[in-house]
């Protein structure tokens, strides 16, 4: 199936959108997205390829007006659910041009953003595995032991990406790239598990720990 057709989780969508889920949540519920664009038959799912809508929704909200964007989202959405079966590259060479008035639109270069996302995307999800044998099943960079939410933690911190790549030698730049996109489309659920052990490379400084201050009775 083409990367086009391909029904996407809201938080996956997101990324590919380069918006927040709330933002994809309410691309849905406000009906900026059509219907014929999303699915609830197992939980939601958005079409690949409508990403680029919602990215041009919000982007482009401080310089066109609500009913300007709606209108050109509803202008080109027949052409999209015509070329749904389409690969990106023959998509990318489609007309998404929109002309009203004095108004003229080009979608295309929120088009190939969602297609370079799309891929990033497809990349992370082909970095990551989970074995049983490799820390009990806990999704680590392909060909290492390291956890891939730990290295998107580190980035969510404000690490330095050199302080990173010394932290996991295993890794380079994209390997991180690619981390931080996997655990933004997959986020974990609950309160994140703390990691017993260190990363590969690091060292412990100090240990002192300070005992707790009861209060006088």
């Amino acid at each position: 199936m083409s990367a086009v057709a391909e029904m996407l989780k809201v938080t996956e969508a997101a990324v590919v959108s380069r918006v927040s889920a709330r933002d994809v949540n309410r691309a849905i519920d406000e009906h900026i997205l059509p219907d014929a664009f999303v699915s609830s038959d197992n939980g939601r799912l958005i079409l690949a390829g409508a990403c680029s809508f919602i990215s041009f929704y919000f982007e482009s909200a401080t310089r066109l007006t609500s009913e300007e964007r709606l209108a050109a989202i509803r202008a080109v959405a027949p052409r999209l659910a015509r070329s749904r079966k389409l690969a990106w590259a023959a998509l990318l060479r489609e007309d998404w041009t929109v002309r009203h008035d004095f108004l003229t639109i080009d979608l295309i270069p929120f088009l190939k953003s969602t297609s370079e996302r799309l891929s990033d995307l497809e990349a992370a999800r082909e970095m990551v595995v989970s074995s049983p044998d490799i820390l009990s099943g806990t999704p680590v960079i392909r060909g290492t032991r390291v956890p891939v939410y730990d290295v998107a933690a580190s980035v969510a911190a404000g690490h330095p990406l050199d302080r990173i790549l010394t932290a996991y030698p295993s890794l380079d730049a994209g390997k991180v790239r690619l981390a931080t996109i996997y655990a933004e489309a997959n986020p974990l659920r609950g309160r994140p598990r703390a990691s017993a052990s260190l990363p590969e490379g690091s060292v412990v400084i100090t240990d002192r720990r300070v005992a707790r201050l009861r209060k006088a009775g």
